[in-house]
C-alpha cells in the first residue's frame, strides 16, 4: 500500500530588487508622485489644464483689468475667479473622468486590481494630483493678472478664494469618477466636453450671467457649478461687487454650500455604483 503524495507549496522568494512597501502614507506619496510624473511627461496635459485658463484670462480678463467697482474689487480680479473656476471644473471632469476612463479601457485598472495596493490609494492619488495642478492654475493665472494686468488683490480675500477653488477640485471629483466608470472609454472625452462646456457657459464662467439669455439665467440656479462660482466670487469681493459684476443677488451661503455638497454626494454615489459595476464586469 502506497501513501499518496502530498502536494507541497513552493517556497516564495522575493525579487532581488524588491523593496518593502512601507506605510500607507508612503504608498500614497509614491502614487501621487507617479501621477505627477506621468502628467508632466505629457505636454498636452499641461497645455490643456494649466495653459488654457491662462490664455483665456489673457484674452478676456486683461482687457477688464484696472476697472474698479464701487466695493473696491477689480473686475480683473473677478475674471481671475471666473476663469479659475473654469479651470478647476475642467480639471475635475477631464482628469478624473477622461483619464481614468482611458486607463480603464487600456486594462491598467485590471492590472491594479491584482496588486496589493488598495484602489482608494489610486483614486486618492488622482485627487491629490488635481489639487496640485489646481494650485498651478491659480499661480499661473494670478501671475498674469498681477504682472500683466496690474490687478491688486486683498490678501485675506485672495487666500479664501484660492482655498475655495482647491476645495472645488475635490468637490467635483466624483462627477469625473462617475463619468469614468459609466461611460465607454472611447466616448468619455466627447461626453466630458458635452457636459462641461454647457456647464461653464451657463454658470457664468465665460460671460456674466446678465449677458446670457433669460432661460440660461433661470437654468443656472439649478447647476452646482453656478453655486460653486457664487461661493468663489463672494470670497473675492463684497456682495455689491458680485452683483455689479453681473451676477444675481446671491443666495445665503448655506444654500450654495448645500448645492455643492449635494453634487459631491450624488455623483459620489453614482461613481461608487459605477465602480461596483466595473468590478462585476471584470470578474464575469
Amino acid at each position: 500500500m502506497t501513501t499518496p503524495a502530498t502536494a507541497t507549496t513552493p517556497e516564495r522568494r522575493l525579487s532581488p530588487g524588491a523593496k518593502p512597501s512601507g506605510s500607507i502614507a508612503g504608498l500614497l506619496a509614491a502614487q501621487v508622485l507617479a501621477e505627477v510624473r506621468q502628467a508632466r511627461r505629457v505636454p498636452q496635459f499641461l497645455i490643456g489644464v494649466v495653459a488654457v485658463p491662462v490664455m483665456l484670462y489673457a484674452m478676456f480678463g486683461l482687457p477688464e483689468a484696472g476697472q474698479i467697482m464701487a466695493g473696491g474689487t477689480d473686475i480683473g480680479a473677478m475674471m481671475f475667479a471666473s476663469l479659475s473656476c473654469y479651470g478647476v471644473v475642467s480639471l475635475a471632469i477631464f482628469t478624473f473622468g477622461v483619464d481614468v476612463a482611458q486607463e480603464r479601457g487600456s486594462g491598467w485598472l485590471r492590472r491594479l486590481h491584482v496588486t496589493p495596493m488598495p484602489m482608494w490609494v489610486y483614486l486618492a492619488g488622482k485627487c491629490a494630483m488635481a489639487v496640485i495642478f489646481t494650485a498651478a492654475i491659480l499661480v499661473a493665472t494670478l501671475a498674469v493678472a498681477v504682472l500683466a494686468g496690474g490687478v491688486r488683490f486683498d490678501p485675506a480675500r485672495l487666500v479664501r478664494t484660492c482655498l475655495a477653488l482647491m476645495a472645488g477640485a475635490l468637490a467635483f471629483s466624483p462627477m469625473g469618477f462617475a463619468l469614468a466608470f459609466w461611460a465607454r472609454p472611447r466616448a468619455a472625452a466627447a461626453i466630458g466636453n458635452l457636459v462641461f462646456l454647457p456647464l461653464a457657459f451657463a454658470s457664468g464662467f465665460f460671460y456674466t450671467l446678465n449677458a446670457l439669455p433669460g432661460f440660461l439665467q433661470d437654468l443656472a440656479h439649478y447647476l452646482p457649478t453656478y453655486h460653486f462660482g457664487q461661493l468663489v466670487w463672494n470670497q473675492l469681493g463684497p456682495t455689491t461687487d458680485v452683483v455689479a459684476f453681473g451676477s444675481p443677488a446671491p443666495d445665503p451661503l448655506p444654500v450654495h454650500l448645500a448645492w455643492v455638497l449635494g453634487c459631491f454626494i450624488v455623483f459620489g454615489a453614482l461613481a461608487a455604483a459605477g465602480y461596483r459595476h466595473h468590478l462585476g464586469h471584470e470578474q464575469s
